[in-house]
């Protein structure tokens, strides 16, 4: 099983676990798909759009279940990112953890094997 992240606004997660899945974020919506990061990527989206945002969510989905709708597509460097054209289902949700801040202002990770 392959594992991407999604980094969320506990405030939006909480929607989409009301409605059943997760259709995103502002940024999202816009782009047109949403935004997810590998394990390799993750840390450096969290520091690049989310410096110093409390309140957040790590969400580990299994890639692998959502077919021909995730693509990886070339971003930020060249590097391959996840990109989900629908809305993306709970059930394809491993887990979901707090992303707090450090005191440092940095984001505590949590295991990403677990």
């Amino acid at each position: 099983m392959r594992i991407i992240y999604k980094i969320c606004p506990s405030v939006l997660w909480q929607e989409a676990e009301k409605v059943g899945f997760f259709t995103g974020a502002p940024i999202d919506i816009q782009d047109g798909y949403l935004h997810f990061s590998t394990a390799e990527q993750v840390r450096e989206t969290a520091a690049r759009h989310f410096a110093g945002q409390s309140d957040l969510l790590l969400i580990a989905i299994d890639a692998d279940s959502l077919g021909s709708t995730l693509r990886f597509e070339p971003s930020r460097g060249g590097d391959l990112f996840p990109h989900l054209y629908t809305h993306l289902p709970l059930s394809a949700v491993r887990w979901v953890k707090p992303l707090p801040l450090g005191a440092d202002g940095q984001h505590l990770f949590p295991d990403l094997d677990a």
